[in-house]
């Protein structure tokens, strides 16, 4: 099943505000995201505090074929706060 693999700015916002915002493919098998994806390093605020500039998170879109994942690569890179997307096989 392919991964697409995202990076999403989450400057300004607060705890998984960034996610829930996005407009998700709505052909994806499962969704998740998580902050270590993206950076080795964990956020060094308060959890009701807003994200430091240059703070990222990454997350994990599965979906069933290869044509899908690469039409989700286009559908999350048209939105401002992901900064890549990337396709990979499993």
């Amino acid at each position: 099943m392919p991964t697409v693999n995202l990076k999403i700015d989450v400057s300004g916002s607060i705890g998984d505000e960034a996610w829930r915002n996005l407009r998700h493919f709505e052909l994806a098998e499962s969704a998740s995201f998580d902050f270590r994806r993206a950076s080795s390093e964990s956020c060094k605020h308060p959890v009701d505090a807003p994200h430091l500039k240059g703070e990222c998170i990454g997350a994990a879109i599965h979906l069933e074929t290869m044509f899908l994942a690469q039409y989700a690569v286009a559908h999350y890179l048209e939105q401002d706060c992901v900064l890549d997307a990337d396709v990979e096989a499993d």
